[in-house]
């Protein structure tokens, strides 16, 4: 695997987590962040669903940020109900608190998460509610699958992602100085960014190989014409090792 130079393009903070253990299996890594994050305005609206989170049956988190931002407003006032994240990356963040969270062994998607039996078990009440706790957008599927279940399902919004300003051709350069032959997103947002920091190379950036982290923006990606995109099965470290020691440079 040592052949590979990934560019990755988390938030940075989680880039350089992802280096740490790319580079520990001796693979070179470069770092663009593609999102950003920013906490949106706490509402009353916001507040009044944390004081009364008993009426849920389940609380999903589908990110780290969004467990932080969430912990934040409990200011460690919660009652004692089941927690779920999509990865075990996220479970931590929740877990280090005290909260009791399910998440897939395997998988780090919407669908792993849907088949856990914990999960099962929680919507299978009598007028089941589940919280999903998320940046703006995303995680549509997850939801669509719990009301064809027969639970009701609320978002609550803690955040924005946005793409951070770069200059024209950042990418390309960055690519062709580095000689980079991997790209890596966790998201489809992510993707989303990384087509439009593509801008007219677009062409070019999408012959490299490409890894993602699910089915959804596997599809998308190859909807917008990348021409070689590996499904991780999941957003963690090991996901994308076994990926790229998979696939044949």
């Amino acid at each position: 695997m040592t052949g590979w130079r990934v560019l990755l393009t988390r938030p940075a903070e989680e880039s350089k987590a992802l280096a740490a253990s790319l580079s520990e299996a001796g693979i070179f890594s470069s770092s663009l962040p593609l999102l950003e994050i920013e906490a949106l305005p706490v509402t009353p609206a916001q507040q009044a669903v944390f004081r009364d989170l008993g009426r849920y049956c389940a609380v999903i988190v589908v990110s780290k940020p969004a467990a932080r931002l969430g912990l934040q407003q409990l200011e460690r006032h919660w009652p004692q109900l089941p927690w779920f994240s999509v990865g075990a990356a996220t479970a931590q963040v929740l877990a280090d608190q005290g909260l009791d969270v399910h998440y897939p062994p395997t998988g780090d998607d919407s669908e792993a998460l849907l088949a856990l039996p914990a999960l099962r078990e929680a919507i299978a009440r009598p007028g089941a509610r589940v919280l999903i706790l998320r940046g703006e957008g995303g995680r549509e599927l997850l939801a669509e699958r719990l009301r064809e279940q027969g639970a009701s399902v609320d978002y609550l919004e803690l955040y924005r992602r946005f793409l951070p300003a770069y200059d024209a051709g950042v990418l390309m350069q960055r690519i062709q100085l580095e000689r980079l032959n991997g790209l890596v997103v966790s998201s489809g947002q992510g993707f989303l960014h990384l087509q439009a920091l593509a801008g007219p190379d677009w062409p070019q950036v999408a012959r490299l190989p490409l890894f993602v982290p699910s089915p959804r923006v596997y599809e998308m990606a190859r909807d917008a014409g990348a021409e070689n995109v590996v499904d991780c099965r999941g957003a963690s470290a090991a996901a994308l090792l076994v990926a790229l020691g998979g696939f044949v440079l």
